[in-house]
């Protein structure tokens, strides 16, 4: 049976903050702090739930708790640069979120819960919503790279209109990944 790495996530598909996050790429990389990959500007999204591979049933049946979600249109605040496990030992650099991560959360909560029905683990962490920008394979000059991540925890990078949610396939190549929205929720 065919398997599809999936994902739930909101788009960042706003010109202006899509090229603000190419502009902090570009000022990251030119640093030559890290080898690292940064992430196509096609694929920025804020990851809701990493899936996995599901089958295709699997795939309607995640739809059907994405289509109970109360979901209302918000404005999300694209805020601050941060990193995990963290900023001094960066494995993967993402964009954060401000004003409106509490609904992003609230999206999280409810798909998780349903999620938890369907026989999917917790992913045992704290969700935080982010978009990631960069994965670091290794780090060269740490000193300046966690500088330069400091200085950008508080950089806002605009401001986006949230109205749907998708279920997302994730197929990897060796150029990198191609997304495919599987699925959508669009705001009541």
């Amino acid at each position: 049976m065919e398997k599809i790495r999936a994902f739930i996530a909101i788009d960042i598909d706003v010109p202006d903050i899509v090229n603000k996050i190419i502009q902090i790429q570009k000022e990251i990389e030119s640093l030559n702090a890290a080898k690292m990959k940064p992430v196509e500007p096609q694929n920025l999204h804020y990851t809701i739930r990493f899936l996995g591979n599901i089958t295709n049933e699997q795939v309607d049946e995640i739809y059907k708790i994405m289509q109970k979600v109360e979901l209302e249109p918000f404005q999300l605040i694209v805020k601050g640069i941060g990193a995990f496990p963290s900023i001094s030992r960066p494995r993967v650099i993402w964009v954060g979120a401000g004003e409106g991560s509490e609904k992003i959360i609230n999206i999280y909560n409810q798909i998780e819960k349903g999620l938890r029905k369907l026989g999917f683990k917790s992913e045992g962490k704290q969700y935080v919503p982010h978009c990631t920008i960069f994965r670091v394979k290794f780090i060269i000059k740490k000193p300046i790279l966690t500088k330069k991540l400091m200085d950008l925890t508080d950089i806002t990078l605009g401001e986006m209109e949230v109205k749907s949610v998708r279920l997302k396939r994730s197929q990897l190549t060796s150029k990198g990944p191609i997304y495919t929205t599987l699925r959508e929720i669009k705001v009541k």
